[in-house]
């Protein structure tokens, strides 16, 4: 198995967790009743544990203090081939304090500038022995370091490197397949002002040229990222939408599934597009916090309707469903959904899949394949979520969400919904929205034919 290196700045990042049900007496502040005291790699160490969830080979490649925060941090590393020099710093500690879903204040230790430290012979073995590198950089000096720099700049001259960059640290070298920085480091790092699109490929055009690099690739938050490259056109890859309370480590995603794409040999559009994706899907799934989940969503796809449903439940909302085949989209379906979408926080649509379709309409349809009918609906505003299921039913599918609300189009009769009942059986509820007979997927597929 090829081995990705992850060179860079290591930091504790610490998770107070509680709730808040009333103010200090002392002073108009929240009181955050504890719960739990996590705490995780984050910086280079998170990159490379996202790695080795992903199931990739993967060797960390850093700088760690003596003091009791390298400690925590080294346990916080478990399991992940390390390899490591001195820091001559404190080691960097970000303890959020966090009041259900929301963050409340987070404390920095350790976080003023550091010295450039030294790197090790062995730091440099492992580095060199390295498949494709990801430089997670950190602003602690490391990246700075003469000797590291040398090799990173030969490296790239024959395999994926990829540089995450950061305000307080160096420059990438020349050379490498891309440099990620988010919108706006790259608008400060290109002295340019905010101006949408038109200013982040200006900031990108002049990096480009600046850092001599194979390709800038923008990070543009819930836009999703500008991918610029050193000989061809600029191309934007939309992110799908995702409800996120907490954007953390979304950047550290990106870059190191960029990196994979390109180690399997996915061209820049390609591998930029997967990391999108899988960035989305990793906010979706819970972000950092789904770290600890037993069975976290880190891939590519669209983002993961269950967690989304979960996030809307756990803020006390509303969480809508609706079903069907949604096979040519047209402005019936359009109207039924923004009518649900209106009846809650979220409208996670349940799709009938290919053969369940089949089964349903016969061996004509559908038109359109499950995949492009699912990122159809969830390029709608007004849909949050889609799940696929292959029943001829969405039963099974409703008992593992368990929405609030299940929309049907139509003048129905409960007796004529079988999934009612179940819908009652946890507390929901079952309604219909209006129906619009004139427009039919049916009645456009006989159009078609004719045209055709």
């Amino acid at each position: 198995m090829k081995t990705i290196v992850v060179v860079g700045d290591v930091l504790l990042d610490t998770d107070i967790s509680g709730s808040a049900r009333r103010l200090s007496p002392d002073a108009p502040v929240p009181v955050v009743d504890v719960d739990d005291v996590g705490r995780r790699a984050g910086g280079a160490g998170l990159v490379a544990r996202l790695l080795e969830r992903d199931g990739r080979q993967v060797h960390l490649v850093t700088v760690l203090s003596d003091d009791d925060a390298s400690g925590l941090l080294r346990t916080a590393l478990a399991g992940i081939p390390l390899t490591s020099g001195p820091s001559d710093a404190p080691t960097p500690v970000k303890t959020r304090i966090r009041a259900g879903t929301h963050a409340v204040v987070r404390f920095d230790q350790g976080c003023s500038a550091a010295p450039v430290p030294a790197v090790t012979a062995q730091m440099l073995s492992v580095l060199a022995a390295a498949d494709a590198v990801v430089v997670a950089d950190y602003g602690r000096g490391l990246t700075a370091n003469p000797a590291l720099r040398d090799l990173l700049g030969t490296l790239a001259r024959r395999i994926p490197v990829v540089w995450d960059p950061h305000p307080a640290g160096a420059e990438p070298v020349p050379g490498v397949a891309a440099v990620t920085p988010n919108l706006a480091e790259a608008l400060s790092a290109a002295g340019e002002a905010p101006g949408g699109v038109p200013a982040a490929l200006r900031a990108a055009e002049k990096l480009l040229t600046r850092w001599q690099s194979q390709s800038v690739v923008l990070t543009l938050g819930a836009q999703g990222a500008l991918a610029l490259p050193a000989a061809g056109l600029a191309q934007i890859l939309p992110a799908p939408r995702v409800s996120a309370e907490d954007t953390c480590g979304a950047g550290d995603r990106f870059a190191a599934s960029l990196t994979v794409r390109l180690l399997d040999g996915d061209g820049l559009e390609a591998a930029a597009e997967g990391a999108v994706q899988a960035a989305a899907s990793f906010l979706a799934a819970g972000g950092v916090a789904g770290l600890e989940a037993e069975d976290p969503l880190f891939g590519t796809g669209t983002p993961d309707a269950m967690a989304t449903a979960a996030q809307v439940r756990a803020r006390g909302g509303t969480v809508v469903a609706t079903g069907g085949c949604f096979d040519l989209l047209h402005a019936g379906h359009a109207r039924t959904l923004l009518a649900a979408r209106g009846l809650g926080d979220c409208l996670i649509v349940c799709l009938n899949s290919d053969d369940s379709v089949r089964r349903l309409k016969g061996e004509q349809r559908p038109i359109i394949g499950a995949g492009d009918r699912a990122e159809l609906l969830q390029s709608l505003e007004c849909v949050d979520g889609v799940l696929v299921f292959e029943e001829d039913t969405p039963a099974a599918v409703l008992e593992r969400l368990r929405p609030d609300i299940w929309v049907k189009g139509g003048d129905y009769r409960e007796d004529q919904l079988p999934e009612a009942a179940l819908i009652r059986s946890w507390g929901g509820e079952t309604v219909t929205v209006p129906f619009h007979p004139a427009r039919s997927t049916t009645a456009l597929a006989s159009a078609l034919a004719k045209v055709g």
